[in-house]
């Protein structure tokens, strides 16, 4: 059977963060159920739909911005108490809007996620764990990265409680009251954490996760160990997974996941094939997917999916058809309803025309009098700055709750920008001056009416290091621009791992000194990405990395007064040695430096980059060669006499060139990495060899890998 969802916009509330908003329970079977959301204002909005509209049940006043809202009660009861969580606080309201319950947690920093199962709270702050029972504190973790949501396995299946947290380095702890009891390593790093079936399936043991490079998988936490179940990749290139629901939307007895992405993605899966989900259906929304939520809302009777996106908007998709098969009364009852539902809203239109008009007269004549002062308008950015292991590139999102204007983008260290394919904005280059103020990219995305987001890519090199500045001006009077930094960090490529290959030959880098273990993980969060901004717990830390481009890795280890680094990658050692001693003199610590080269190493890297170059200068072969072969196409008038290599060049020219375009300068800074892996090799040994590039650059363009070995160990 086809889904057919019709789509209706509800309600426009303040800008909504993740898990903010709920489904009440319905009073009765098929009855429409009230929505509950919490925005960033502080505002809590309960509401139901009648004859199509909106009607209000209660609205708290604003205050502090919702970062979290869930729906509680005793076990096995409906779930229909509100519990909101702004800044270290939890308030707990009726499903009326009286205010039962405030909480002030003993936790320093902003509550991020929240679970509640009957009298049991689980709340966690940026690293911090807490778990309350009838608000007394009973239990307490420190992670060692950024919890981004958290669950507890439902107790009365499980019969204890097993709480796990979703963890930015890649990794789910399972936890048992203040211990860890293991950890579950992911593709990616976990952003949402829901039950499967909303009820943990029939063990209660399964949690479904979605990931930031916007990957789902199914695992089951027994109590000794997990049992991955499912995994769905990120094939499409998707946005980051925000919210994961349950709900049977097609009505066969068996529940769908359904799945809301940061690019706006409303996905339907089901399991009608076998164990694994596959997609049923998928919708566009202009702008990320806070929180989704399947239940009835507009009508008795049909079922819908409601989606809370960034902005505030409550979106349904409708099982109610749009149009109704039925005798003319049907329809004449449709046409009226229509014609009372327009005129309404020409009526609320003209209503807020007037408003415009009133305040934009009492703004000037303010604005004019002799005691202006003048008021910048306060608006909200939603920014991620990610590494995509797929193509060692840098994402740049920015979302605005109001329209973009532009956005300049500008650069004081050497990075490409690449073409996104979702990306409407028409971008043009400004000539800049690198000497004097260091800026070598100056570019500005002017974009369409009605953008509120705008997706950039962009490649950098490693070695440079720098920041990146967006400028983001929206269409709001008077004009206004906030300005938003992202630091290019010197191993800008590398991406965390869990483990590495120890069979490679390996370089050493390891450095001394009168250091404390803050400070030397302070220099490593400076070079590299992905690493908690926080000391690690202990007396030393070890991690694993991986070069996106090349495939190299390093494995970092340190302590107070001693690190020691691994890569196989001479270019890797000779950029920490770098920064890491220039660190150092910042701070005028003393550090006695000492490396171990292996000659095999080089030969094992122009290994792994050889079929990357290889692979480039055949494209930019077939890419120059297509003009010439097109205009003899034009003159001859059929191609058969051609070579079929030939043949098959214009049969995939426009491939061709798309991909060629995709990629701009990935010819060049592979040329760059080997004149660099040829340099540092002989850095180490204390030799100068930048009057034999010109030679290098002559080899490399025969693409001889033989060759290429042998002009480096002879040199």
């Amino acid at each position: 059977m086809e889904l057919s969802l019709a789509r209706v916009d509800y309600l426009q509330v303040g800008v909504t963060t993740q898990k903010t908003m709920r489904l009440l329970p319905a009073s009765g079977k098929k009855a429409t159920q009230k929505v509950v959301v919490g925005d960033q204002d502080g505002v809590i909005t309960c509401f139901g739909i009648k004859k199509g509209e909106a009607v209000t049940v209660f609205k708290t006043l604003p205050g502090q911005k919702i970062s979290r809202l869930e729906l509680g009660g005793a076990l096995n009861t409906p779930q229909e108490k509100i519990f909101v969580a702004t800044g270290s606080e939890v308030r707990g309201f009726t499903k009326r809007g009286k205010q039962f319950l405030s909480f002030e947690t003993n936790l320093t920093e902003s509550i991020k996620a929240m679970h509640i199962s009957g009298a049991d709270l689980f709340l966690c702050a940026s690293y911090i764990y807490n778990h309350y029972c009838d608000c007394k504190d009973q239990h307490y973790y420190l992670s060692g990265d950024k919890i981004n949501d958290v669950l507890c396995l439902p107790v009365d299946k499980v019969n204890c409680i097993t709480p796990v947290l979703a963890c930015q380095d890649r990794v789910l702890r399972v936890l048992q009251g203040s211990d860890l009891l293991y950890e579950v390593e992911l593709p990616g790093p976990p952003t949402v954490l829901a039950l499967n079936n909303g009820n943990g399936g029939d063990s209660g043991e399964e949690i479904v996760y979605g990931t930031s490079d916007g990957k789902l998988g199914l695992i089951q936490i027994t109590g000794s160990k997990p049992i991955p179940k499912w995994e769905i990749g990120n094939e499409k290139k998707r946005g980051g997974i925000l919210c994961i629901d349950s709900f049977d939307i097609v009505g066969d007895g068996v529940k769908e996941l359904l799945v809301g992405r940061d690019d706006g993605m409303l996905e339907i899966y089901n399991f009608e094939s076998a164990d694994d989900p596959s997609l049923r259906y998928d919708h566009a929304l202009s702008e990320s997917i806070a929180s989704i939520q399947g239940g009835c809302v507009g009508k008795d009777g049909y079922d819908e999916i409601l989606a809370s996106t960034y902005s505030g908007w409550l979106t349904g998709l409708t099982t109610e058809p749009v149009h109704r098969e039925g005798g003319s009364v049907e329809e004449l009852k449709l046409s009226q309803e229509m014609q009372s539902k327009i005129s309404s809203l020409r009526n609320e239109l003209e209503h807020l025309q007037m408003k415009v008009l009133q305040e934009r007269e009492k703004y000037q004549q303010s604005s004019q009098s002799s005691t202006a002062v003048s008021s910048v308008p306060a608006f909200s950015v939603n920014d991620k700055f990610t590494l995509n292991k797929d193509d060692a590139s840098y994402s740049l999102i920015l979302e605005v709750q109001t329209a973009i204007d532009n956005v300049l983008v500008q650069s004081d260290v050497p990075i490409d920008l690449l073409d996104v394919d979702k990306n409407s904005a028409v971008v043009s280059f400004s000539s800049c001056d690198s000497e004097p103020n260091s800026n070598f990219l100056l570019a500005t995305y002017r974009c369409q009416a009605n953008t509120t987001r705008l997706e950039l890519k962009v490649r950098s090199i490693e070695g440079q290091y720098g920041t990146l500045q967006a400028y983001v001006t929206p269409r709001i009077q008077p004009k206004t621009c906030q300005v938003h930094q992202y630091q290019i960090k010197p191993l800008s490529l590398h991406q965390r791992t869990h483990s590495i290959d120890h069979d490679r030959p390996m370089n050493t880098l390891t450095l001394k000194g009168q250091f404390s273990f803050a400070e030397i993980h302070s220099w490593v969060v400076f070079c590299l990405p992905e690493v908690p901004e926080k000391t690690p717990a202990g007396e030393s830390i070890t991690f694993y990395f991986q070069n996106t481009f090349l495939g190299t890795q390093l494995e970092s280890t340190y302590r107070k007064g001693e690190g020691c680094f691994k890569s196989d990658n001479i270019s890797t050692i000779s950029i920490l040695k770098d920064v890491l001693s220039k660190e150092a003199t910042k701070r005028k610590i003393n550090l006695n430096i000492s490396y171990d080269i292996n000659e095999e190493s080089v030969r094992h890297t122009l290994q792994l980059i050889h079929p990357k170059l290889e692979y480039q200068q055949l494209l930019a072969k077939k890419v120059h060669l297509i003009d010439a072969l097109r205009e003899l196409q034009v003159h001859e008038g059929n191609v058969d006499f051609l070579l079929p290599k030939y043949r098959s060049i214009l049969e995939e020219a426009d491939q061709l060139l798309e991909e060629y375009k995709r990629q701009p300068a990935h010819l060049e800074r592979l040329y760059g990495m080997i004149t660099d892996l040829f340099i540092d090799k002989f850095k180490f040994k204390g030799t100068n060899v930048k009057t034999k590039v010109p030679l290098l650059l002559e080899i490399l363009d025969g693409c001889d890998q033989d060759g290429l070995i042998a002009f480096f160990e002879a040199a």
